[in-house]
């Protein structure tokens, strides 16, 4: 819930803010300037309400309010209607002037474009890039029985506000369906903030996820928001759960169970209202009995659990996904290529797909770069000829008692040591991205004398 905080409000106009505003967050009416600063420094605020009586000459208290909360909208309100006044006090960062008294009408509107700002400049703040999402879960290619059940499944989630857990293989669409979920939840209007929890160094993810003080650290010249409190009123995806340290768990337990936290290097308490969706390829059954994952943790984010098929699962989708991409990449490039040869529709086929979707989609986009002809050729799709065999072959293979797994870790192995254990090598050679085998890597738990030790 929004926390707002009104200050030296009339008291004959208590009654008409908290009838504006009683639906859109918890009010605190405070008044006296020291008062006012000690409520800052102990509690944060999504929203101020201060009324100067002398708006031109109290201009230093609004200035330093809004030292204080540099993140948060603030309105002026005043007796004062000079227009020299309105535009110094909205040139020093106000988001609003209103003169009193207030009508309840003029409150609403003032405290919904506040709220609606500061959601664009959250999400704004953290959109590095366009995001790879399908709108619709009818636009999702699902042929196979079990990608339509997955998104059935997700579609249902999607309507509430529990907390979801994705799991599956590297690659197999797991932020991408997330920001679906999202889009076709009550938070849809709401900001979308992803976070791939691998990505960031153990000891600035804290920071990346709750924000920071000023000073907090060395090198923390400034007050940073963090992304549950980027995130609130909307979705928060945390890819690769899996990987975040036991004490940063702690942390996230209670914000999952107390919407609350505090900055880094901060006391104040603040609230978020934030759905979340995790995603992990980690065993978290296992990670738990090795004492690498709270089992209380992975009890409160697996509410909905939902776990995502390998592309080798969903065969019915594999070409559909294949000439989708080339359409999108073709657009995208600029180029003439419009299709596959017969030889590269039945490599695609017979092709393994360890990276999955997310190799399928580079494969695609670097054959479409170097192809020159109007159908994309087995040449340029440059697939690794020993992962690519027939169904008899695995069939033989299943019959005979071995597994797609044992295969998987045995041809990971034998592409290693035939590149001296050089892993972007051995990436390479299958045909995946150096980081997707990494994870193979620790998932089969592979070793060698030359690596340094897996943590």
């Amino acid at each position: 819930m929004n926390t707002i905080l009104a200050y030296a409000i009339p008291e004959e106009s208590h009654s008409v803010i908290e009838t504006a505003l009683s639906e859109k967050g918890k009010i605190v009416f405070c008044s006296g300037r020291e008062n006012l600063l000690r409520q800052l420094k102990q509690k944060e605020y999504d929203l101020v309400f201060l009324f100067l009586e002398d708006a031109h000459l109290e201009m230093s208290l609004f200035l330093e309010v809004s030292k204080r909360i540099p993140h948060a909208p603030i309105i002026l309100v005043s007796h004062e209607e000079n227009a020299e006044t309105v535009v110094e006090a909205l040139r020093n960062g106000a988001f609003d002037y209103l003169v009193h008294p207030v009508s309840v009408a003029r409150y609403e509107v003032a405290t919904n474009k506040a709220f609606e700002n500061r959601a664009l400049r959250n999400e704004i703040a953290y959109l590095r890039h366009k995001q790879d999402i399908v709108y619709h879960f009818d636009d999702v290619i699902a042929f196979s029985p079990t990608m339509k059940q997955v998104l059935k499944s997700l579609e249902k989630f999607s309507r509430t506000d529990s907390t979801i857990l994705i799991t599956g293989a590297t690659g197999t669409g797991k932020s991408f369906l997330s920001g679906t979920v999202h889009y076709n939840s009550p938070r849809k209007n709401k900001p979308f903030i992803k976070i791939n929890c691998a990505n960031i160094p153990e000891d600035l993810l804290e920071s990346e996820l709750f924000g920071h003080e000023r000073g907090a650290f060395t090198g923390a010249e400034k007050l940073r928001v963090g992304r549950f409190e980027q995130a609130s009123g909307g979705t928060l995806f945390l890819d690769e759960i899996g990987e975040i340290s036991l004490s940063l768990q702690t942390k996230l337990l209670r914000v999952l169970e107390e919407k609350c936290f505090e900055r880094v290097g901060g006391n104040k308490t603040i609230y978020a209202d934030v759905r979340v969706i995790a995603a992990t390829n980690k065993d978290l059954p296992e990670q738990i009995r090795k004492g690498k994952f709270r089992e209380d943790l992975y009890y409160r984010i697996n509410v909905l659990p939902i776990r995502l098929p390998s592309l080798r699962e969903r065969g019915q989708c594999l070409l559909p996904l294949a000439q989708s991409f080339l359409i999108k990449y073709a657009n995208s490039l600029g180029s003439n290529v419009r299709g596959f040869t017969d030889s590269a529709l039945e490599h695609i086929k017979n092709y393994s797909w360890p990276g999955n979707i997310r190799q399928l989609a580079n494969t695609i986009e670097r054959a479409v770069i170097l192809e020159e002809d109007l159908l994309v050729g087995t040449y340029n799709l440059s697939l690794p000829a020993e992962r690519i065999r027939n169904t008899e072959d695995d069939s033989h293979s299943l019959a005979s008692g071995g597994s797609l797994v044992g295969q998987e870790k045995e041809l990971i192995i034998n592409a290693l040591e035939e590149c001296l254990w050089v892993q972007k090598n051995a990436a390479e050679k299958l045909g995946i991205s150096p980081r997707a085998l990494n994870y193979k890597v620790k998932k089969f738990e592979i070793t060698h004398p030359n690596w340094r030790k897996h943590r």
